[in-house]
């Protein structure tokens, strides 16, 4: 029997010793292999700390949890980023906490209502838009003690438990007052977005007018166009939208499809390049910072909203305690903007 071993057994018998319990029981206990009740675990896992055993320990919770997360259109970019950043959050997780993956080529809300009712998980996590079948689905799975938590945009209509993720009706109003700063003449500003039943959206737009609206500069909105965050169609929409307005100053997209926006301007002299604004700190949208071609990116930090959705998730079907008596807490996480000069190439 080698050196490590040796010490790795005495370790072993010392946790034995001080829990009460057979070396075999502290090794299932410490390699989560079962067959060890709630009350035993504990005990062995307190002995382990109190001998400050050098290794990582599990818990103690012998449930397992299962977290759906719900995002359609894996094409997007941002939909992409959220997905990695779920992917990532098992490695730093109890094992005893699942998250599974659903991934949906179609966003129509038929079929977001068909997959949050065919879940069979203990809470799910969601991105979806604004509609009656969406609210109905999750009030139907909350009738069954299932909670819907909500990210990258909210639905305040529905039984959902909360929302984790910022406050697009100020990004609209922060939008507004840089575009409302950087331009260099009168003129009009192009709005894309995907459409105005994603909440995101429509608060980022509603920001973005109510902050025009104040300004001494009057920019004005000559067109929302619905790009449906695809990049062919965005700019196969937005080239004849340029050529109706002339005197476009700016091009705000509240969604995706920046590929398409860079598409359409690209050509353009400098001069009469609009100025563009957009959302998230995608691999794309790097690449069109550092083009020079996007202005400012504002991003909502998929990584931070991947934290809070499952921390909420998990503390409401009680797996860091009891769960909470009232519902969740719903706060606005910070954004940041991003500009040419503080990305990284």
């Amino acid at each position: 029997m080698g050196k490590d071993r040796k010490h790795r057994r005495a370790r072993l018998d010392d946790v034995a010793r001080l829990a009460g319990v057979g070396v075999a029981t502290v090794d299932r206990v410490l390699n989560e292999r079962g067959n060890v009740s709630v009350k035993t675990a504990q005990k062995v896992l307190e002995a382990a700390r109190t001998l400050e055993i050098n290794r990582i320990l599990p818990s103690a919770h012998q449930k397992t949890v299962r977290i759906e997360l719900l995002l359609a259109r894996p094409e997007i970019p941002l939909i992409a980023r959220m997905s990695n950043e779920f992917r990532k959050l098992p490695a730093r997780m109890d094992r005893s906490v699942i998250i599974q993956q659903t991934i949906l080529t179609d966003e129509g809300p038929e079929t977001m209502a068909q997959a949050l009712r065919r879940t069979r998980c203990d809470a799910v996590i969601v991105y979806t838009q604004e509609h009656d079948a969406i609210h109905r689905a999750i009030g139907s799975i909350a009738a069954k003690g299932i909670p819907t938590v909500t990210i990258i945009s909210d639905l305040p209509r529905s039984l959902r438990l909360a929302y984790a993720g910022i406050d697009h009706y100020k990004a609209g109003r922060t939008a507004g007052y840089f575009i409302d700063g950087m331009v260099r003449r009168q003129g009009s500003v192009l709005i894309l977005c995907n459409h105005l039943g994603f909440q995101a959206h429509a608060a980022r737009l509603r920001g973005f007018k109510e902050f025009l609206a104040g300004s001494a500069r009057r920019l004005h909105i000559s067109e929302i166009v619905k790009g449906r965050d695809d990049d062919v169609l965005s700019e196969l929409l937005l080239r004849p939208a340029l050529a109706r307005h002339p005197d476009t100053v700016a091009i705000y997209n509240v969604g995706g499809g920046n590929r398409g926006v860079a598409a359409a301007i690209r050509n353009l002299a400098r001069n009469d390049r609009p100025l563009f604004v957009g959302h998230e700190l995608t691999d794309v949208n790097r690449e069109l910072l550092n083009a020079r071609l996007m202005a400012l990116a504002i991003d909502q930090n998929s990584e931070r909203q991947a934290h809070l959705a499952l921390e909420m998730a998990l503390e409401r079907v009680g797996f860091t305690g009891e769960p909470p008596v009232k519902p969740a807490h719903h706060p606005s996480l910070p954004f940041t903007v991003y500009s040419p000069e503080n990305v990284l190439e």
